[in-house]
């Protein structure tokens, strides 16, 4: 039962780490720019922040006990950009992760036994956080491209800067107090 709580702590450092590189794109773009979309067919900044803000409601909210497709979800709804302020939005992004970590925090290992239902599809409780988990990357993927876009000053990386791979392996090292080790001098096991 450990792999299923490293699992599970796993998986919630990944929301946590999710939510910080979403929220890190956002702080970037200007408030007008979290409302731009490039066509009738594409989505802002904030209607993406809503449409995840929606599924995470339907799909934590009794998670261990009802379809993760809630019948008073209006997820067509979602795609309408009509959020009006970077704090509505900061307040929609908020109240979503708050059901997701209400939900998946206090799960035990025995809750891994469990099926629940997306869309009335059955799915082990580690495929239906799987499956959020990489929907909502997915999305702060969307975030981060849309801020690279839209941002007006100098776009600060939230991984490794362009140009700076070696830099930045060479700072990992040294951090990790291995400043003999290059990344070809792994020891070997």
């Amino acid at each position: 039962m450990d792999h299923l709580k490293n699992y599970l702590d796993s998986s919630l450092n990944l929301f946590r780490f999710y939510k910080s590189l979403g929220e890190k794109a956002l702080e970037q773009v200007a408030d007008e720019n979290l409302f731009w979309q490039h066509n009738a067919d594409s989505n802002s900044m904030a209607t993406i922040v809503k449409h995840m803000a929606g599924n995470m409601h339907s799909r934590w909210t009794d998670f261990l006990e009802s379809d993760g497709e809630k019948p008073w979800r209006n997820r067509d709804g979602e795609f309408e950009n009509d959020i009006r302020s970077r704090e509505e939005m900061m307040q929609v992004w908020e109240e979503g992760w708050k059901v997701l970590f209400a939900a998946i925090e206090p799960l035990a290992p025995s809750d891994f036994e469990k099926t629940v239902y997306i869309q009335n599809k059955a799915h082990t409780v580690m495929d239906a956080i799987n499956r959020q988990l990489t929907h909502y990357a997915s999305h702060v993927g969307q975030l981060i491209y849309l801020g690279k876009m839209l941002h007006s000053d100098a776009w600060q990386s939230l991984s490794v800067p362009k140009g700076q791979s070696k830099t930045f392996s060479q700072n990992a090292f040294r951090q990790a107090g291995n400043d003999s080790l290059s990344p070809k001098e792994f020891p070997k096991k």
